[in-house]
Protein backbone atom coordinates (compact mmCIF):
# COMPACT_ATOMS: atom_id res chain seq x y z
CA UNK A 1 0.00 0.00 0.00
CA UNK A 2 1.60 3.50 -0.72
CA UNK A 3 0.69 5.50 1.00
CA UNK A 4 1.95 9.78 0.52
CA UNK A 5 1.87 11.20 3.83
CA UNK A 6 3.08 14.85 4.35
CA UNK A 7 6.10 16.10 6.03
CA UNK A 8 4.88 17.41 9.33
CA UNK A 9 8.94 19.50 9.27
CA UNK A 10 7.48 20.93 5.54
CA UNK A 11 7.04 24.88 5.44
CA UNK A 12 3.70 25.89 6.35
CA UNK A 13 1.10 27.14 3.98
CA UNK A 14 2.21 31.81 3.39
CA UNK A 15 1.15 34.04 6.48
CA UNK A 16 -1.83 35.09 4.55
CA UNK A 17 -3.31 31.26 3.98
CA UNK A 18 -2.57 30.94 7.96
CA UNK A 19 -4.52 33.70 9.21
CA UNK A 20 -8.06 32.40 8.25
CA UNK A 21 -9.10 28.59 7.18
CA UNK A 22 -10.98 30.13 4.69
CA UNK A 23 -9.89 29.74 1.82
CA UNK A 24 -10.66 33.11 0.45
CA UNK A 25 -8.30 34.42 2.73
CA UNK A 26 -5.61 32.02 1.09
CA UNK A 27 -5.92 32.37 -2.36
CA UNK A 28 -3.50 35.62 -2.60
CA UNK A 29 -0.55 33.29 -1.13
CA UNK A 30 -1.62 30.38 -3.18
CA UNK A 31 -1.37 32.83 -6.62
CA UNK A 32 1.47 34.52 -5.53
CA UNK A 33 3.65 30.51 -5.21
CA UNK A 34 1.84 29.91 -8.59
CA UNK A 35 3.77 32.54 -10.46
CA UNK A 36 6.77 31.91 -9.05
CA UNK A 37 6.72 28.57 -10.11
CA UNK A 38 6.22 29.86 -14.10
CA UNK A 39 7.91 31.12 -16.53
CA UNK A 40 9.95 28.70 -17.33
CA UNK A 41 9.09 28.78 -20.96
CA UNK A 42 6.79 27.06 -23.88
CA UNK A 43 7.06 23.64 -24.01
CA UNK A 44 6.77 21.48 -27.30
CA UNK A 45 3.71 19.87 -28.00
CA UNK A 46 5.58 16.32 -28.14
CA UNK A 47 6.88 17.01 -24.79
CA UNK A 48 3.63 17.96 -23.13
CA UNK A 49 1.23 16.24 -20.74
CA UNK A 50 -2.24 16.91 -20.04
CA UNK A 51 -5.02 15.10 -19.04
CA UNK A 52 -8.99 15.44 -17.02
CA UNK A 53 -8.95 14.64 -13.50
CA UNK A 54 -12.17 14.76 -11.38
CA UNK A 55 -12.90 15.59 -7.93
CA UNK A 56 -15.37 13.37 -6.60
CA UNK A 57 -17.12 12.86 -3.20
CA UNK A 58 -20.47 13.18 -0.94
CA UNK A 59 -21.47 16.43 -0.22
CA UNK A 60 -19.31 18.65 2.16
CA UNK A 61 -16.35 16.93 1.97
CA UNK A 62 -14.33 20.16 0.65
CA UNK A 63 -14.18 19.68 -2.82
CA UNK A 64 -14.73 22.93 -4.26
CA UNK A 65 -12.24 24.52 -1.62
CA UNK A 66 -9.61 21.63 -2.97
CA UNK A 67 -9.85 22.95 -6.73
CA UNK A 68 -9.31 26.38 -5.76
CA UNK A 69 -6.14 25.31 -3.86
CA UNK A 70 -5.24 23.24 -7.17
CA UNK A 71 -5.75 25.94 -9.35
CA UNK A 72 -4.58 28.64 -6.99
CA UNK A 73 -7.48 31.10 -7.74
CA UNK A 74 -11.14 31.09 -6.90
CA UNK A 75 -12.85 29.40 -9.80
CA UNK A 76 -15.59 27.57 -7.41
CA UNK A 77 -17.74 29.04 -4.51
CA UNK A 78 -17.81 27.41 -1.39
CA UNK A 79 -19.92 27.46 1.71
CA UNK A 80 -21.00 25.49 4.65
CA UNK A 81 -24.37 24.34 2.90
CA UNK A 82 -24.57 21.16 1.37
CA UNK A 83 -24.25 21.11 -2.55
CA UNK A 84 -23.07 24.30 -3.01
CA UNK A 85 -21.45 23.31 -6.09
CA UNK A 86 -24.32 22.42 -8.94
CA UNK A 87 -22.49 22.65 -12.08
CA UNK A 88 -19.46 20.92 -13.78
CA UNK A 89 -16.39 23.43 -13.01
CA UNK A 90 -13.60 23.06 -14.60
CA UNK A 91 -9.74 24.57 -13.22
CA UNK A 92 -6.77 24.45 -15.53
CA UNK A 93 -3.14 25.27 -13.91
CA UNK A 94 -0.33 24.81 -16.14
CA UNK A 95 3.04 23.88 -14.38
CA UNK A 96 5.95 23.07 -16.36
CA UNK A 97 5.28 20.28 -19.21
CA UNK A 98 1.82 19.67 -18.33
CA UNK A 99 -1.64 20.80 -17.93
CA UNK A 100 -3.92 19.89 -15.28
CA UNK A 101 -7.17 19.85 -16.04
CA UNK A 102 -9.86 19.58 -12.67
CA UNK A 103 -13.08 19.13 -12.56
CA UNK A 104 -15.35 20.09 -9.14
CA UNK A 105 -18.51 17.67 -9.77
CA UNK A 106 -21.56 18.57 -7.53
CA UNK A 107 -21.67 16.18 -3.83
CA UNK A 108 -23.48 13.19 -5.17
CA UNK A 109 -26.94 12.93 -3.50
CA UNK A 110 -27.27 10.16 -1.92
CA UNK A 111 -30.50 11.12 -0.11
CA UNK A 112 -33.57 13.12 0.04
CA UNK A 113 -32.49 17.03 1.05
CA UNK A 114 -35.27 18.53 0.29
CA UNK A 115 -39.41 18.58 -1.33
CA UNK A 116 -39.98 19.29 -4.82
CA UNK A 117 -35.91 19.14 -5.80
CA UNK A 118 -36.41 15.83 -7.74
CA UNK A 119 -35.16 16.96 -10.98
CA UNK A 120 -32.29 19.67 -9.85
CA UNK A 121 -31.05 16.35 -7.58
CA UNK A 122 -31.10 13.87 -10.71
CA UNK A 123 -29.39 16.21 -12.75
CA UNK A 124 -26.89 17.49 -10.15
CA UNK A 125 -26.10 13.07 -10.19
CA UNK A 126 -26.16 13.18 -13.96
CA UNK A 127 -23.38 15.61 -14.05
CA UNK A 128 -21.53 13.54 -11.73
CA UNK A 129 -21.79 10.37 -13.88
CA UNK A 130 -21.05 11.87 -17.02
CA UNK A 131 -17.80 13.30 -15.52
CA UNK A 132 -16.84 9.96 -14.39
CA UNK A 133 -17.20 8.38 -17.85
CA UNK A 134 -14.76 10.95 -19.38
CA UNK A 135 -11.87 11.54 -16.90
CA UNK A 136 -8.12 10.19 -16.67
CA UNK A 137 -7.97 10.18 -13.25
CA UNK A 138 -9.85 10.58 -10.46
CA UNK A 139 -9.99 12.03 -7.02
CA UNK A 140 -12.08 10.28 -4.96
CA UNK A 141 -12.48 13.11 -1.70
CA UNK A 142 -13.22 11.73 1.64
CA UNK A 143 -12.55 12.77 5.48
CA UNK A 144 -9.55 11.42 6.82
CA UNK A 145 -10.25 8.28 9.76
CA UNK A 146 -13.62 8.81 8.53
CA UNK A 147 -15.81 6.81 6.14
CA UNK A 148 -20.11 6.89 6.00
CA UNK A 149 -22.91 5.18 4.01
CA UNK A 150 -22.95 8.35 1.81
CA UNK A 151 -18.97 7.79 1.05
CA UNK A 152 -19.74 4.35 0.29
CA UNK A 153 -22.80 5.09 -2.51
CA UNK A 154 -20.03 7.32 -3.80
CA UNK A 155 -17.53 5.27 -3.69
CA UNK A 156 -19.65 2.76 -5.48
CA UNK A 157 -20.11 4.72 -8.80
CA UNK A 158 -15.70 4.63 -9.18
CA UNK A 159 -14.84 3.17 -12.74
CA UNK A 160 -13.14 0.32 -12.76
CA UNK A 161 -10.85 1.12 -15.72
CA UNK A 162 -9.63 4.45 -14.16
CA UNK A 163 -6.79 4.98 -12.04
CA UNK A 164 -8.60 6.05 -8.38
CA UNK A 165 -6.45 8.08 -5.51
CA UNK A 166 -7.88 8.50 -2.12
CA UNK A 167 -7.54 11.76 -1.00
CA UNK A 168 -8.22 11.74 2.72
CA UNK A 169 -8.78 15.71 3.50
CA UNK A 170 -8.68 17.40 6.72
CA UNK A 171 -5.71 15.75 8.07
CA UNK A 172 -5.24 18.66 10.50
CA UNK A 173 -8.43 17.34 12.37
CA UNK A 174 -6.88 13.98 12.82
CA UNK A 175 -5.48 13.97 16.86
CA UNK A 176 -2.63 11.07 16.39
CA UNK A 177 -1.29 10.03 13.35
CA UNK A 178 -0.66 6.63 14.11
CA UNK A 179 -4.61 6.12 14.38
CA UNK A 180 -4.64 6.60 10.30
CA UNK A 181 -2.74 3.58 9.14
CA UNK A 182 -5.88 0.95 10.35
CA UNK A 183 -8.07 3.31 8.79
CA UNK A 184 -6.43 3.33 5.33
CA UNK A 185 -6.15 -0.38 5.65
CA UNK A 186 -9.63 -0.72 5.61
CA UNK A 187 -10.08 1.36 2.83
CA UNK A 188 -7.21 -0.48 0.48
CA UNK A 189 -9.91 -3.52 1.30
CA UNK A 190 -13.16 -1.23 -0.05
CA UNK A 191 -11.24 -0.63 -3.55
CA UNK A 192 -8.17 -1.02 -5.10
CA UNK A 193 -7.23 2.63 -4.99
CA UNK A 194 -3.97 3.58 -7.02
CA UNK A 195 -3.03 6.15 -4.56
CA UNK A 196 -3.42 6.79 -0.63
CA UNK A 197 -2.91 10.66 -0.03
CA UNK A 198 -3.73 12.22 2.97
CA UNK A 199 -3.85 15.92 3.43
CA UNK A 200 -5.51 19.45 4.23
CA UNK A 201 -6.55 21.42 1.11
CA UNK A 202 -5.77 24.34 3.44
CA UNK A 203 -1.56 23.43 3.43
CA UNK A 204 -0.02 24.88 0.38
CA UNK A 205 2.73 21.58 0.32
CA UNK A 206 0.30 19.62 0.72
CA UNK A 207 -1.54 20.57 -2.16
CA UNK A 208 1.34 20.62 -4.25
CA UNK A 209 2.51 16.89 -3.34
CA UNK A 210 -1.33 15.88 -4.86
CA UNK A 211 -0.44 17.58 -7.86
CA UNK A 212 2.95 16.27 -8.22
CA UNK A 213 1.12 12.51 -7.48
CA UNK A 214 -1.35 12.73 -10.05
CA UNK A 215 0.87 13.89 -12.89
CA UNK A 216 2.23 10.76 -13.96
CA UNK A 217 -1.26 9.41 -14.71
CA UNK A 218 -2.06 11.86 -17.13
CA UNK A 219 -1.45 11.34 -20.56
CA UNK A 220 1.43 12.71 -23.01
CA UNK A 221 -0.85 14.76 -25.27
CA UNK A 222 -0.80 18.57 -26.27
CA UNK A 223 -2.36 20.47 -23.88
CA UNK A 224 -5.95 21.57 -24.04
CA UNK A 225 -5.93 25.33 -22.91
CA UNK A 226 -3.88 28.42 -22.99
CA UNK A 227 -1.06 28.38 -20.94
CA UNK A 228 -2.81 31.05 -18.77
CA UNK A 229 -6.34 29.94 -18.06
CA UNK A 230 -8.11 28.96 -14.89
CA UNK A 231 -11.20 28.07 -16.48
CA UNK A 232 -13.53 27.07 -19.21
CA UNK A 233 -16.45 28.70 -17.38
CA UNK A 234 -17.45 32.65 -18.26
CA UNK A 235 -17.16 35.54 -16.29
CA UNK A 236 -20.97 35.97 -16.77
CA UNK A 237 -20.99 32.45 -14.89
CA UNK A 238 -18.36 33.55 -12.39
CA UNK A 239 -20.97 36.51 -11.88
CA UNK A 240 -24.22 34.39 -10.85
CA UNK A 241 -21.63 32.04 -8.75
CA UNK A 242 -20.10 34.41 -6.72
CA UNK A 243 -23.45 35.98 -5.74
CA UNK A 244 -24.78 32.93 -5.00
CA UNK A 245 -21.99 32.08 -2.25
CA UNK A 246 -22.73 35.20 -0.60
CA UNK A 247 -26.38 34.62 -0.46
CA UNK A 248 -25.83 31.25 0.95
CA UNK A 249 -23.10 32.10 3.20
CA UNK A 250 -24.91 35.10 5.08
CA UNK A 251 -28.08 33.02 5.38
CA UNK A 252 -27.01 29.86 6.31
CA UNK A 253 -29.27 27.31 7.43
CA UNK A 254 -32.11 29.39 7.22
CA UNK A 255 -32.46 29.75 3.53
CA UNK A 256 -34.01 26.77 2.27
CA UNK A 257 -32.37 24.20 0.00
CA UNK A 258 -34.68 25.49 -3.19
CA UNK A 259 -32.55 29.29 -4.29
CA UNK A 260 -30.55 29.94 -7.06
CA UNK A 261 -29.20 32.56 -9.31
CA UNK A 262 -30.01 33.84 -12.72
CA UNK A 263 -27.86 36.81 -14.20
CA UNK A 264 -30.37 38.52 -16.30
CA UNK A 265 -27.65 41.09 -17.88
CA UNK A 266 -23.87 41.06 -17.95
CA UNK A 267 -22.35 44.78 -19.89
CA UNK A 268 -19.00 45.96 -19.91
CA UNK A 269 -18.55 50.12 -20.48
CA UNK A 270 -15.72 51.04 -21.93
CA UNK A 271 -13.60 53.36 -19.42
CA UNK A 272 -13.31 57.08 -19.87
CA UNK A 273 -9.41 56.89 -19.33
CA UNK A 274 -7.19 55.76 -22.02
CA UNK A 275 -6.45 51.98 -21.90
CA UNK A 276 -8.81 51.29 -18.56
CA UNK A 277 -10.20 48.45 -18.16
CA UNK A 278 -14.00 48.50 -18.91
CA UNK A 279 -16.85 48.67 -16.09
CA UNK A 280 -18.98 45.84 -15.44
CA UNK A 281 -22.53 45.76 -15.05
CA UNK A 282 -24.50 42.96 -13.60
CA UNK A 283 -28.08 42.54 -12.91
CA UNK A 284 -29.14 39.34 -11.40
CA UNK A 285 -32.23 37.52 -9.89
CA UNK A 286 -32.38 35.78 -6.73
CA UNK A 287 -34.89 32.82 -7.24
CA UNK A 288 -36.60 31.47 -4.35
CA UNK A 289 -39.85 28.98 -3.70
CA UNK A 290 -41.77 30.64 -1.49
CA UNK A 291 -43.02 34.77 -0.53
CA UNK A 292 -41.45 33.89 3.08
CA UNK A 293 -38.16 32.90 1.65
CA UNK A 294 -37.96 36.28 -0.14
CA UNK A 295 -38.48 37.92 3.12
CA UNK A 296 -35.40 36.08 4.59
CA UNK A 297 -33.11 37.21 1.58
CA UNK A 298 -34.70 40.88 1.59
CA UNK A 299 -33.87 41.15 5.63
CA UNK A 300 -34.68 43.82 7.92
CA UNK A 301 -35.49 46.71 5.80
CA UNK A 302 -33.27 45.49 2.26
CA UNK A 303 -29.91 45.13 4.46
CA UNK A 304 -29.43 41.36 3.94
CA UNK A 305 -30.18 41.70 0.25
CA UNK A 306 -27.85 44.81 0.38
CA UNK A 307 -24.82 42.91 1.57
CA UNK A 308 -25.18 39.99 -0.58
CA UNK A 309 -25.09 42.77 -3.10
CA UNK A 310 -22.16 44.62 -1.39
CA UNK A 311 -19.98 41.32 -0.84
CA UNK A 312 -20.39 40.00 -4.09
CA UNK A 313 -19.54 43.25 -5.87
CA UNK A 314 -15.97 43.46 -3.61
CA UNK A 315 -15.30 39.87 -4.64
CA UNK A 316 -15.80 40.28 -8.29
CA UNK A 317 -13.81 43.74 -8.11
CA UNK A 318 -11.06 41.98 -6.67
CA UNK A 319 -11.34 38.50 -9.12
CA UNK A 320 -11.60 40.55 -12.24
CA UNK A 321 -9.43 43.72 -11.16
CA UNK A 322 -12.06 45.81 -12.28
CA UNK A 323 -14.86 47.90 -11.10
CA UNK A 324 -17.85 46.00 -10.91
CA UNK A 325 -21.83 47.25 -10.37
CA UNK A 326 -24.39 44.80 -8.79
CA UNK A 327 -27.93 45.32 -9.10
CA UNK A 328 -29.81 42.19 -7.51
CA UNK A 329 -33.92 41.54 -7.36
CA UNK A 330 -35.56 38.61 -5.81
CA UNK A 331 -38.12 36.88 -6.97
CA UNK A 332 -40.39 33.69 -6.38
CA UNK A 333 -40.83 30.98 -9.01
CA UNK A 334 -42.29 28.12 -6.89
CA UNK A 335 -41.96 24.61 -8.22
CA UNK A 336 -38.23 25.42 -10.01
CA UNK A 337 -35.97 22.82 -8.53
CA UNK A 338 -38.30 19.87 -9.73
CA UNK A 339 -39.27 21.48 -13.27
CA UNK A 340 -36.92 20.21 -16.23
CA UNK A 341 -37.46 22.86 -18.24
CA UNK A 342 -36.90 25.75 -15.95
CA UNK A 343 -33.51 24.07 -14.57
CA UNK A 344 -32.53 24.38 -18.20
CA UNK A 345 -33.35 27.82 -18.53
CA UNK A 346 -31.39 28.72 -15.70
CA UNK A 347 -28.40 27.39 -17.12
CA UNK A 348 -28.37 23.67 -15.25
CA UNK A 349 -27.13 20.70 -17.71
Amino acid sequence: MSVNLPDDNAPEAPPEAQANPDLDAMLAGLALAKKGQEGAGSVAPGEQRCGLIAIVGRPNVGKSTLLNALVGQKVSITSKKAQTTRHRITGIRTEGDTQFVFVDTPGFQTRHVARGTAALNRNLNKTVQATLADVDVVLFLVEAGRFSMDDAKVLSLMPADKPVILVANKLDTVQRRTDLLPWLQSMQERHPFAEYVPLSAQKLDDVRRLSAIVRPYLPQQPWWYDEEALTDRTDRFLASEIIREKLFRLTGDELPYTSTVVIDTYTEEPSNKPGGRPMIRVAASIIVERDSHKGMVIGDGGERLKRIGTEARMELERLMDTKVFVEIWVKVRSGWADDDTRLRTYGYE
